[in-house]
């Protein structure tokens, strides 16, 4: 008898029905991840299905994390021995890139090819602008705005065109003069791609489907291992992921999706609620099972009768169109009744007065935590329609001076945060003829603002080091200003070399040497300054700089603040965010360059690893394999090594740490 644990009837039924196709409907809190954790294991415990032949496709890679953890898991209480490496899963961009990776002969890309993130692939559309701009219609098209903002207006076309599968040759020849300026866009973008062996997010997918429909030996072959399929955010599927999907479906039919048609977050990519809600109709005869999760074990059961009403007393009019024709009618039901006696939803506003607004929002604060209604500040969340417009940011900001440590990652406040503007303004001092151009304002590429942000950097670094407390750092900064200054040759280093070196001194030291256990607040700054070590890392590949040579050390200079960062700072960076990765994925971890640091006389590989490792690293990886007592060797080894820096996702954009340091470090300091 399988042992369902604490389901309720209609996850249980969910779980057991494995045979032909279905839709699961889970409104929010009502414990997908668990039902989709239990229905993996019910098809190798009581199906008797192996691992490599089941997919489980999900959006975020905190979400696949954390499947694998939990299959892994339950897997091993129920001592039922298999290599749950072998199961596809994971995001859909992982999944694709898998396939792609297995059958890499059968596509365009050649072996070391490189994967573009979302800024790499506007910054390749930047450099490369001048094949763009006379492109006859480009201008009708285009905004009147600067080229890096017409260079994101052009990833956009770009993006939205490869999820819809569009064709490119069909789109020049079109007679609409509009469709054919995309059409000569895309082409040009897709040799940009050939030439450099690349591949982007969107393209995963596009690369993906045509190898599937190119080779039909291929598809079969995944058609006939894959025979289960379970697809979780099914309302954030596009068009292309969907074809995907039916395609590697086709055979057996055994598709499972979940989701809610209430939660479509990624239409901005392309998704489409379509999807999920003619999922059924794909199927004859009615061969779809729908099976809805209604009981929310996640919320206050205020909270849910709040979201309710919100959701039957929205009027669909002012959407201008009739709303509960293009939903799943649900009722979400609260596990239990809350016991709190007053309101768990608040709207608190000031119309004009925002410092009456800030005022109001900590005084309401205040006064939960001192009645005893909040016992953490965590057990409060606020609700905005952006996290990114100025009003919320200012109400951070504000609360933080009062106090309040606040959790927005997606703030875009990267920047602002007192640890950059100091890593910042501590690197441009080794670069004293930089600081003086910028003081005369001698950069037309720079604005008011930009100028103003770096002489804030600038300020802030010599108001620190010029305490008595923090003369070597003061020493180490003048040591290389004098150096760089009169720079004739070539040095060892670069500027992530740099920074690995001046982390050494306070109050970066002190900030790497947190203790990582003591919450996702108190170790923001460590996690961004990890962040800060890969832009600067990510700078340094894509200009192909390793060293400092006195013929263009102010060009790099220049480009790195001038053109770099400063794009970065315009469009801005959201904060580290996902602490389920456990330990600072990299670190000062990010050791793109630490192994070209082992011939410095100041820096050993071996030592400095050893030193980043003991006792805060060790001790939590020796945790996470407490957790998780069937981890693989191979597991273990990808632990360790992604814990010490290397991106395993983007393999080729970062030097790899060798892997005989990694088994050295790990056998000196009591790992694995």
């Amino acid at each position: 008898m399988f042992d369902y644990g604490n389901a309720n009837e209609a996850q249980k039924e969910a779980i057991n029905t494995v045979e032909g196709p279905v839709l699961i409907t889970a409104g929010p809190g009502t414990g997908k991840t668990f039902t989709l954790v239990k229905r993996a294991v019910y098809l190798i415990q009581e199906c008797n299905i192996q691992p490599e032949q089941i997919m489980m496709a999900t959006f975020t890679e905190k979400a696949a994390k954390e499947l694998i953890t939990r299959i892994t898991n339950e897997l091993a209480e129920r001592n039922i021995s298999v290599n749950i490496n072998e199961m596809y899963i994971g995001t859909f961009h992982s999944l694709c890139l898998r396939i792609i990776k297995e059958n890499l002969e059968y596509t365009r890309l050649k072996r070391n090819y490189r994967l573009l993130d979302t800024f790499d692939q506007k910054y390749l559309v930047f450099r490369n602008f001048y094949k763009f701009k006379n492109i006859e219609g480009i201008n009708e098209l285009l905004s009147t705005g600067g080229t890096w903002k017409r260079s994101d207006e052009i990833c956009n076309y770009i993006n939205h065109l490869s999820e819809e599968m569009v064709d490119v040759e069909a789109l020049q020849l079109d007679n609409n003069p509009e469709i054919k300026t995309l059409g000569k866009i895309l082409a040009i973008y897709q040799e940009l791609l050939e030439e450099g062996n690349l591949i982007d997010f969107s393209t995963i997918h596009t690369e993906c489907y045509r190898l599937l429909i190119g080779n039909k030996q291929i598809l079969e072959e995944l058609q006939d291992k894959l025979r289960f399929l379970m697809i979780d955010e099914y309302q954030d599927t596009n068009y292309i992921q969907e074809q995907i999907v039916f395609l590697l479906g086709e055979k057996h039919h055994n598709v499972c999706v979940v989701g809610d048609d209430d939660q479509g977050l990624y239409r901005f990519r392309g998704a489409t609620i379509r999807n999920i809600l003619e999922f059924p109709h794909k199927f004859k005869n009615a061969e779809c099972k729908i099976i809805p999760l209604v009981v929310n074990y996640r919320s206050n059961s205020d909270i849910v009768d709040f979201y309710n009403k919100w959701m039957m007393t929205t009027s669909g009019h002012k959407f201008k169109f009739f709303w509960d024709n293009y939903r799943y009618e649900k009722i979400i039901e609260p596990h239990s009744k809350s016991n709190i006696q007053s309101s768990a939803v608040v709207k608190l506003f000031s119309k004009d007065d925002e410092d009456e607004w800030h005022e109001k929002v900590l005084d309401f604060i205040t006064q939960l935590k001192e009645l005893g209604k909040l016992t953490d500040y965590n057990q409060l969340a606020f609700l905005f329609s952006s996290v990114k417009h100025p009003r919320v940011t200012s109400l951070a900001n504000f609360l933080e001076k009062n106090g309040i440590n606040v959790y927005s990652p997606r703030s875009d406040m990267f920047f602002k945060r007192d640890e950059i503007k100091l890593s910042l303004g501590c690197l441009m001092l080794m670069f004293p003829k930089y600081v003086m151009k910028l003081e005369k304002q001698e950069f037309d590429f720079l604005q008011t603002e930009h100028y103003q942000y770096y002489k804030e950097c600038i300020v802030a670094a010599n108001k620190y080091v010029t305490k008595p407390e923090n003369r070597e750092l003061l020493q180490f900064i003048r040591k290389h200003g004098k150096a760089h200054a009169g720079l004739t040759g070539t040095t060892d280093y670069s500027y992530s070399g740099l920074l690995y070196k001046m982390f050494m001194y306070k109050p970066f030291s002190d900030i790497l040497d947190i203790d990582m256990g003591v919450g996702v607040v108190d170790i923001r700054p460590t996690r961004n300054l990890a962040l800060f070590t890969q832009i600067i890392g990510k700078f340094e590949y894509l200009h192909k700089v390793d060293v400092f040579n006195g013929s263009y050390i102010d060009k790099n200079t220049e480009l790195l603040f001038n053109l770099y960062l400063k794009l970065l700072y315009d469009g801005g960076i959201s904060e580290y965010e996902d602490e389920e990765r456990k330990l600072l994925y990299h670190w000062i971890g990010l050791l793109s360059s630490l192994t070209k640091l082992q011939n410095v006389g100041e820096l050993d590989v071996e030592s400095t690893l050893a030193q980043l490792t003991e006792p805060m690293m060790i001790e939590r990886v020796n945790a996470l394999l407490r957790e998780n007592p069937n981890l693989l060797e191979t597991d273990k080894y990808i632990l360790l090594h992604s814990l010490l820096g290397r991106d395993l996702y983007m393999e080729g954009q970062l030097i790899p740490i060798r892997a005989a340091e990694i088994k050295k470090v790990a056998k000196n300091n009591g790992g694995f």
